[in-house]
């Protein structure tokens, strides 16, 4: 390694080209080695030799990809798809998610992007401007630092949805992604904008994340009526009044969607915050009316 380039994992695992070329490799097998990861580049070490993958060429790091049965079988594998449109396969078993996030840091770590926050609040638009940030990937945050001194915090698994975008920033059309979270229990938006690879691999990272709380929910239109009213900043207590609704009735529909893990109870009689299958759930129902 070159004196600017240093470890950042290093483990036994195996790997597997599933895609040569944008082709899918049906016969596909399994190799057992070594896999390294720097700061730069991964370094696949097996018997038939060392190959290596220069972080700056990941285009992303998407899905599965079960081209045949022996990698259907894995359940954990990291998915590096490159800029060649070929898909390399990364397996450290019970260490697999933990080489992941350290990926996502090697990627994306001291990156400086504009950011925009909050870009939205409760659903409404913010008169906000793009500032200098950096961010960095921890194992259950994106942490950014703002260069006016202010410090953001989106936590992974809050992370409501993760949407590609081309807008306007400082006067030139570029990439953005638009991420939803929440900030003291209000949903907000928060606007990243950098180069393409950049905003691809982010929104890897996120999307990932936002995947995990979009399961289908049935819910009823009073019900919806309850969420859409938490989602644009009516508290908990104020949601009869609110909707005209009899007290015993919201709390009814409280217990509900906690139960469904729409809603997490705060404390009882009765304080509610909306989790991130809730948000997204009512979103979908305003952006319907």
């Amino acid at each position: 390694m070159s004196e600017s380039e240093y470890k950042v994992a290093d483990g036994a695992g195996k790997f597997l080209q599933a895609v040569k070329d944008g082709r899918r490799l049906k016969d596909a097998e399994w190799t057992n080695g070594r896999i390294l990861l720097s700061n730069k580049r991964i370094v696949l070490a097996g018997n038939d030799g060392k190959r290596n993958l220069p972080l700056s060429e990941i285009a992303s790091l998407s899905g599965r990809y079960d081209v045949n049965q022996t990698v259907a079988q894995v359940s954990d594998y990291v998915s590096i798809q490159m800029n060649n449109e070929s898909v390399v396969l990364l397996s450290l078993g019970e260490n697999t998610e933990q080489f992941e996030s350290k990926l996502y840091g090697a990627l994306l770590d001291q990156t400086e992007m504009l950011v925009k926050h909050p870009a939205v609040q409760g659903g409404v638009v913010q008169d906000e401007s793009f500032e200098r940030a950096r961010i960095k990937v921890d194992e259950d945050q994106l942490s950014v630092a703002m260069s006016n001194g202010s410090f953001v915090s989106v936590e992974l698994d809050d992370v409501g949805s993760a949407e590609a975008a081309s807008l306007e920033v400082q006067g030139e059309k570029s990439p953005v992604l638009k991420v939803e979270h929440t900030v003291d229990d209000t949903s907000v938006q928060t606007y990243f904008s950098s180069d393409s690879h950049t905003c691809s691999i982010l929104e890897s990272l996120l999307s990932k994340e936002a995947r995990k709380s979009q399961g289908s929910v049935d819910l009823s239109e009073t019900e919806k009526r309850v969420l859409m009213a938490l989602y644009s900043g009516v508290s908990s207590f104020e949601i009869p009044d609110f909707l005209g609704m009899d007290v015993d009735e919201v709390e009814s529909i409280f217990e509900r969607l906690v139960e469904v893990d729409v809603l997490e109870e705060v404390r009882k009689r009765r304080e509610v915050s909306m989790k991130t299958r809730g948000r997204n759930i009512a979103s979908e129902a305003i952006n319907e009316e």
